[in-house]
């Protein structure tokens, strides 16, 4: 969460995001942005401010948030690791990578282990298809991945 705005001046972001385009609706994502950013997730306060800013309703706001995986519509933790498990990762060992990271952190794809530090997530891809297993540690890559590399990767993070 970002201390330093408030919702006054997140709304104002929002209309000087809106001004910009021809249909106040295609501001969509940058305000999602925003909104994340400010909330830590796209709350449904989140989600009823931005519509209010652009015209339009909260559950528009949500199905658009929740068609891309960058935007949260849950809490998460303080970093997010996130596995491609394409085709071109997969063919490198992309599962036995997401498993040691499901093992090593105590959770599964899709969950936040219990002191909140950390998010681990599957996804679809990553860009990376020349250099698999690609992971994605607070949206800075890291490739390839193995799985004997996890221990160290979990390990750096709880460090800091």
């Amino acid at each position: 969460m970002n201390a330093g705005r408030n919702s006054q001046s997140l709304a104002g972001e929002f209309r000087e995001l809106a001004d910009r385009y021809p249909d106040s609706r295609s501001a969509l994502i940058p305000a999602l942005r925003l909104a994340q950013e400010h909330y830590g997730y796209l709350t449904p306060e989140a989600l009823r401010e931005v519509a209010g800013a652009l015209g339009t309703t909260p559950a528009y706001c949500r199905g658009v948030a929740s068609f891309y995986d960058m935007f949260n519509l849950a809490p998460v933790g303080r970093h997010t690791i996130e596995i491609c498990t394409n085709a071109s990762c997969a063919l490198v060992g992309a599962a036995r990578v997401l498993e040691a990271f499901e093992r090593e952190l105590g959770i599964t794809a899709g969950e936040t282990t219990g002191d909140g530090a950390i998010t681990l997530r599957s996804a679809e891809c990553l860009g990376g298809c020349g250099r698999g297993t690609v992971v994605s540690i607070d949206h800075r890559y890291r490739e390839p991945v193995t799985p004997q590399d996890v221990p160290g990767i979990i390990e750096e993070l709880r460090r800091g």
